[in-house]
């Protein structure tokens, strides 16, 4: 299946979802042209899909991801996050500029939101999705096919232990007992 099929499979998933809808609905209104929802956002809305949940598993958190390296203060970050909390509260926004995160990570400067999803500890959590203009754009690190070949895959871009520790703290396949560890 190409990314396109997935991408018209995940439209239809968000549209019958009004809590993402609202959520992409409010980052919209940040009006920053490079803002995506990334990470449990998507992937678990396509696990939940894939495993025919009858219950959308909850959202921990909402994930915001930009890139703008000319404004790099943590605190345009925060502003953001009390503006969604102002549109959508109780929702756990997380709101991170993806041009200062190589710092936490170690990592040579990001140039793209995507090339910073590259460097994710797991490929299938490096996706994302925008809302502008009615319209949905998705953004992957590594493509879609292996989020929904219900895999969880090591990026070998950080450390195997990190990767391992994620999938034990999340209990990804306790909530999906068909995700297969792919660390080769």
């Amino acid at each position: 299946m190409a990314d396109l099929q997935y991408q018209a499979i995940m439209t239809r998933l968000i549209n019958a979802d009004p809590l993402r809808m609202k959520a992409l609905q409010a980052v919209a209104q940040l009006q920053l042209s490079s803002a995506f929802i990334a990470a449990g956002f998507l992937r678990n809305l396509v696990w939940d899909h894939i495993h025919a949940v009858s219950s959308m598993t909850p959202l921990n958190d909402v994930d915001v991801i930009y890139f703008d390296n000319h404004h790099c203060c943590p605190s345009n970050c925060r502003g953001y996050e009390t503006q969604l909390e102002a549109l959508m509260p109780g929702i756990g926004w997380q709101v991170k500029n993806q041009a200062t995160m190589h710092i936490r990570n170690n990592d040579r400067p990001y140039t793209s939101v995507i090339d910073a999803m590259r460097h994710w500890p797991e490929k299938e959590t490096a996706v994302a999705v925008q809302l502008h203009n009615g319209q949905f754009t998705f953004i992957s690190g590594f493509g879609f096919e292996s989020l929904f070949a219900k895999h969880i895959t090591w990026n070998p871009a950080r450390e195997m232990s990190v990767f391992l520790s994620r999938v034990e703290q999340k209990q990804w396949l306790v909530k999906w007992p068909a995700l297969q560890v792919v660390t080769a």
